[in-house]
């Protein structure tokens, strides 16, 4: 089995899109037997399943991914372990020990999503502060 993750300084890289380097682990019965670093060549989002699927990996772990590159590896067959951050050789030791902390339902969307409601106090805006005094 090959196991590819996005890749950075020995670091799970945040972006699938922008990966420069996936680092693939030749895996048999359970354990790692051998890695490389392969560089993408600047491919881009739609470009990096090919590369994956050329490398014949069979499960990628990464940060975010957006949705289309989310179908590309469905399409291509590869398994996602998407919003994983840390260590590259850890996770997928843990991945191998069946603990890997991974969200099923990753996205890449840097906008909106988070509506927080915080901070959102009676401040300088009423709540009884104007008063006639007389």
């Amino acid at each position: 089995m090959k196991i590819a993750v996005t890749y950075e300084n020995g670091q799970i890289f945040q972006h699938f899109g922008h990966t420069e380097y996936f680092k693939v682990y030749e895996v048999q019965d359970g354990k790692i037997v051998d890695s490389k670093v392969v560089d993408t060549n600047g491919s881009g989002h739609g470009a990096l399943a090919g590369v994956l699927n050329g490398l014949n990996a069979e499960v990628l772990i990464c940060g975010g991914i957006g949705g289309g590159a989310q179908m590309a590896l469905a399409e291509a067959g590869i398994k996602l372990y998407g919003g994983v951050s840390g260590d590259a050789d850890a996770a997928v030791e843990a991945l191998l020990a069946g603990e890997l902390d991974f969200n099923p339902n990753v996205k890449c969307d840097h906008h909106g999503e988070h509506h927080h409601e915080e901070g959102h106090s009676c401040g300088s805006h009423g709540c009884g502060s104007h008063s006639c005094g007389h």
